[in-house]
């Protein structure tokens, strides 16, 4: 008696699905409108700045991050723009493992040209982090942006408070920061903590009932994007630049005019025109919302 073997039945013909088309990330024209060549005009009209309120001296800038974010690389990429060359007044720790603020203490740094200091000063504070007691604490952060809190003070768990000695009742102008900038990286904007965002979201409300303004400035837009990691003067054809930085305003609430893509200086040794010509002009803008909010402030 034979045995019969069952035929597997054929298969129904699929046809290979089309394949997703791939997303254009240059746009066909530049969705902001730069100047690349005004560098020399850009620089100058800084060298050139005085605060608009004569018995102010400095105008006093703060910048509050997330760890590893570029605080300090930014301040230095500033001074590194008005020096010519590479500066480390901002220590920055090299270590990409780093879980903990490597500063630690509020600290005023001085941009110079030359010799020469010029009228604004960036305070750096010790980086956030998302759980309540790491990091810079808000009440610290906001504490210091109305002039309560001196260089040199180090952060605490707990933050400071107007019984302890170290607090500063009545600031002078001097003492006040008349913008708060968040230094915000682009690589990693979208893993972002959401216990972060709260945070800056209460100092973000906090200062705004008091009218200071508030910038983002987005580093490492070379690790975040391809198209400007080539040739920097492609950041604003990039759309995935465009949709990080929109997802900073929609995280934090700044808008967008307000936020500033920037490239530190990190491994070169030599300034380049195209990285400093996006710190300078975000850095005019900083400046410039600085000294508007310092006149208002003496009138009042």
């Amino acid at each position: 008696m034979g045995s019969s073997e069952s035929k597997p039945a054929p298969r129904e013909y699929s046809p290979p699905k089309p394949a997703a088309p791939v997303q254009k990330q240059e746009l066909d024209k530049p969705w902001r409108s730069f100047k690349w060549d005004n560098i020399s005009e850009l620089k100058r009209n800084l060298e050139e700045f005085k605060p608009s309120v004569s018995n102010v001296k400095d105008i006093n800038i703060l910048v509050a991050g997330q760890i590893g974010a570029g605080k300090s690389s930014f301040i230095n990429s500033i001074n590194d723009v008005f020096q010519g060359r590479m500066t480390s007044s901002a220590l920055v720790n090299s270590s990409s493992g780093g879980s903990t603020s490597f500063t630690t203490k509020l600290k005023g740094h001085r941009i110079r040209k030359g010799k020469v200091a010029l009228p604004f000063v960036f305070r750096d504070i010790m980086g956030l982090e998302p759980d309540a007691l790491a990091g810079s604490q808000t009440e610290d952060i906001v504490n210091a942006v109305f002039g309560h809190v001196k260089d040199g003070y180090e952060f605490k768990k707990n933050p400071l408070t107007h019984k302890d000695q170290q607090f500063t009742s009545e600031p002078s102008l001097s003492d006040q920061a008349f913008c708060l900038v968040y230094v915000i990286a682009a690589d990693t904007v979208q893993f972002t903590d959401d216990k972060l965002i709260d945070k800056l979201k209460i100092i973000r409300q906090r200062i705004s009932d008091a009218g200071i303004p508030q910038v983002i400035v987005m580093t490492k837009v070379d690790e975040a994007c391809p198209l400007a990691k080539n040739d920097l003067r492609k950041i604003y054809y990039s759309k995935k630049i465009k949709e990080k930085m929109q997802m900073c305003s929609d995280k934090v609430g700044v808008p967008m005019n307000y936020i500033f893509p920037v490239k530190n200086y990190h491994d070169e040794i030599e300034t380049d025109d195209d990285i400093d010509v996006l710190i300078l002009k975000a850095l005019e803008q900083i400046v410039n919302l600085a000294d508007d909010k310092l006149i208002e402030n003496s009138d009042n």
